[in-house]
């Protein structure tokens, strides 16, 4: 029995950004570059940050498993949603939980992290 490659995307010391194994991309938690929009636009940023990584493993939304999202406040679930029903593939919603959290950054709004088929 010989051992599935693991693919590694955008090596830091502490992190990657994403792994590949077995027909599996298993993403870092996204988070918005710019922490000056608000809750729709950060999370807007993160989708498509999720968008482009997927793409790179051979993928994309409609093949995603499982998304968690973590929100530094309940009053941005409605905001989040907005961003979150413009992007998602209807037809292909996955399961999904929402967690409120507090996040490394304070000008973080949200963190999402996404597992999904290649």
């Amino acid at each position: 029995m010989s051992k599935q490659e693991i693919q590694r995307f955008d090596i830091g010391a502490r992190l990657s950004e994403m792994a590949v194994h077995d027909g599996v991309a298993y993403l870092a938690g996204q988070v918005p570059e710019d922490a000056s929009a608000d809750i729709t636009g950060q999370t807007a940023q993160v989708l498509a940050a999720i968008d482009r990584l997927l793409e790179r493993a051979g993928s994309d939304k409609s093949r995603i498993l499982r998304a968690q999202i973590y929100l530094a406040d309940r009053a941005d679930f409605p905001g989040m949603n907005e961003a979150w029903d413009a992007w998602v593939s209807a037809g292909h919603t996955p399961p999904r939980a929402t967690v409120i959290a507090g996040l490394a950054r304070p000008e973080w709004k949200v963190e999402i992290v996404v597992t999904a088929a290649v």
